[in-house]
C-alpha cells in the first residue's frame, strides 16, 4: 500500500511551506527516515524524511511550489504500484483519504482544546476566553498566525463550506486556535446561521467608491506604509544588481514590522560583570567535554534566564489582544543565525535541564538548525527567547520581540573592560573585568519598566554570583 508524503507544519503557527528543491526523483529507492525533500516556511529550513521505506512514486508538488500544511507532496510504495491506492502515513482506509484526514484532525483539534481548557484552571483562564474571528474583508497578508489558522481546515472541512456557500471564517471552531473542525462546520450549517448571515452580509456592505488609482510609490495619505512595498520608487542604475527576497527573508521583514505596529517596544541595558562565570567557564570546561558537552557563556545565559522567569513569570507570557495569558512552561529560543536569516530553535521545558543539559541541548539543536535538521518540535511553543549578536561584536542592540511573545533578551560582546575597583579599605583603584551589556526588549502595555528591571536585575545577580553547586 503506498504512503503518502505531507507538507509538514514546523511550528505551531506555520500554516503552509515552500519546497525549495527535491532531493530524490520519481523512481529512487529511499530508506525509512531519509532526507527526500527540503522545505523553507517562515520558521526554518528544513530537510524532510520519508514516513517509509520503497520507491518514491510520484512527486506531486514540484520545487519552488508553496503549499498548506498536510498537502500531499509525493507518494513512497513499491516498484510498480499504482496510483489509486495510496493512503497516508497512519490511516486505515485507502478509499477515503479526505475522511482519513479530517478524522485525524477533528481528534488532534479535541485534544488540543482539552489540553488547553485544562490549563485554563491555572492560567487566568487562558482555556475559555473567546478567540477573535479574522474579518472576512481583511487581507490575508495582514491577518496574525492564529486568524490565518483560523481560515484553515482540512480539505473535508473546505469541501463542505464550498458546497454549502460558507465562510470558515464565520464559523465558531472548537479546534487549536479556533480552527473550525468537522463536527464544528456541521454544526454550523445545521444550525442554518449560513443562511441567516447571507443576506445581512450583502446588505451591511455598502459598494465600495471608486478611487484614483495612486502610483505604486507612493504612501497613504494615513502616513502608513504597505507592507513590503517602498514609498519612494528604486531606479536600477548600470552598475547595480538585483537578488529576490527569499521566502524566509520576507517573511523576516514582514513579521518584525508587524511587531513594532502590535506591541510597545521598550528597552532597558543591564551591564554585567562576567568574572564568576569565566572563571566556572574555564574550570569545568574539559569535564563537559568529557561528557560530550559544549559549555559557552550561552549555557549560562540560559541558566540565569530561566530562573529569573521563574521568578518573573509576567516576562514568560503571552498576550492575544485583550489577556494576558502566563505559560506553564518556560520554553526557551535560543537564535542561531545562518546564511538564509535567524532561525530560533526551541528548548522546551529549559527550567528541567540541568547545566550538562542545557549545554547538550543548545549544541544540538544550533547544529542541526545549521545542517537543515530541524524537526517540528523544535521550533514549536516558544516562550522566551535570546539573541546573541554580540558574537559578531555588537555592543548592545534593541531586539524585536517575536509574537506572541512579551519580551525577548539580547546579547552584546563579552570583552574586558577598565573599571573601578572599591577596596575594603574604601578607597578606589583601576582594573580589569571581563563585562558585557544585556538588553531586554519588552511589550510595555503587559510589561511595567519596574518588572523588567527586576527582571534583569534577577539576571544580573545570578551571572554575577553564580552557584557552583550548579555545574
Amino acid at each position: 500500500m503506498a504512503v503518502d508524503v505531507i507538507m509538514p507544519q514546523m511550528g505551531e503557527s506555520v500554516a503552509e511551506g515552500t519546497i525549495v528543491r527535491w532531493l530524490k526523483e520519481p523512481g529512487d529507492t529511499v530508506d525509512r527516515d531519509e532526507p527526500i525533500f527540503e522545505i523553507t516556511t517562515d520558521k526554518v529550513d528544513a530537510e524532510i524524511p520519508a514516513p517509509e521505506a520503497g520507491v518514491l512514486l510520484e512527486i506531486k508538488v514540484q520545487a519552488g511550489e508553496t503549499v498548506e500544511v498536510g498537502t500531499v507532496v509525493a507518494r513512497i510504495g513499491e516498484e510498480g504500484e499504482g496510483g489509486g491506492d495510496s493512503k497516508a502515513k497512519g490511516g486505515d482506509d485507502a478509499s477515503d483519504d479526505s475522511a482519513d484526514e479530517a478524522a485525524a484532525q477533528d481528534a488532534a483539534d479535541e485534544t488540543d482544546d482539552a489540553d488547553r481548557s485544562d490549563k485554563g484552571a491555572t492560567t487566568g483562564g487562558y482555556g475559555d476566553r473567546d478567540q477573535k474571528k479574522p474579518s472576512a474583508d481583511k487581507p490575508r497578508s495582514e491577518m496574525s498566525a492564529a486568524e490565518l489558522r483560523q481560515t484553515r481546515s482540512t480539505p473535508v472541512v473546505r469541501k463542505i463550506a464550498d458546497e454549502h456557500g460558507v465562510d470558515i471564517a464565520d464559523v465558531d471552531g472548537s479546534g487549536l486556535d479556533g480552527r473550525v473542525t468537522k463536527k464544528d462546520i456541521l454544526a454550523y450549517i445545521d444550525a442554518g446561521k449560513h443562511a441567516q448571515k447571507a443576506a445581512p452580509r450583502q446588505a451591511e456592505r455598502p459598494a465600495a467608491p471608486q478611487q484614483p488609482q495612486q502610483p505604486r510609490q507612493q504612501a497613504p495619505s494615513d502616513g502608513k506604509v504597505t507592507l513590503g512595498v517602498p514609498m519612494n520608487p528604486v531606479r536600477m542604475r548600470d552598475n547595480d544588481s538585483y537578488e529576490p527576497m527569499s521566502r524566509m527573508r520576507r517573511t523576516i521583514s514582514d513579521r518584525m514590522i508587524q511587531s513594532k505596529q502590535y506591541s510597545a517596544h521598550v528597552h532597558t541595558c543591564f551591564e554585567i560583570d562576567y568574572g564568576k562565570v569565566d572563571a566556572l567557564r574555564r574550570k569545568y570546561k574539559k569535564p563537559y567535554g568529557e561528557r560530550g558537552a559544549k559549555l559557552t557563556f550561552t549555557t549560562f545565559l540560559a541558566r540565569a534566564a530561566v530562573k529569573a522567569l521563574q521568578q518573573h513569570p509576567i516576562v514568560n507570557a503571552a498576550h492575544d489582544g485583550e489577556n494576558i495569558i502566563y505559560r506553564g512552561d518556560i520554553n526557551l529560543g535560543i537564535a542561531v543565525a545562518i546564511e538564509q536569516g535567524l532561525i530560533v530553535p526551541v528548548i522546551q521545558s529549559a527550567d528541567e535541564l540541568s547545566m550538562l543539559g542545557l549545554s547538550k541541548r543548545i549544541a544540538d539543536l544550533g547544529e542541526r538548525a545549521r545542517t537543515k535538521k530541524l524537526k517540528p518540535d523544535d521550533v514549536a511553543g516558544l516562550t522566551f527567547s535570546i539573541t546573541n549578536p554580540g558574537i559578531f561584536g555588537s555592543q548592545w542592540g534593541t531586539p524585536i520581540i517575536p509574537q506572541p511573545n512579551v519580551a525577548i533578551l539580547g546579547v552584546g560582546t563579552i570583552e574586558k573592560r577598565v573599571k573601578v575597583i572599591s577596596l575594603p579599605d574604601g578607597s578606589d583603584t583601576f582594573g580589569v573585568k571581563l563585562s558585557g551589556y544585556l538588553t531586554l526588549g519588552f511589550d510595555h502595555r503587559i510589561i511595567d519598566g519596574a518588572a523588567a528591571d527586576q527582571f534583569m536585575v534577577s539576571v544580573k545577580e545570578t551571572l554575577e554570583n553564580f552557584d557552583e553547586s550548579a555545574m
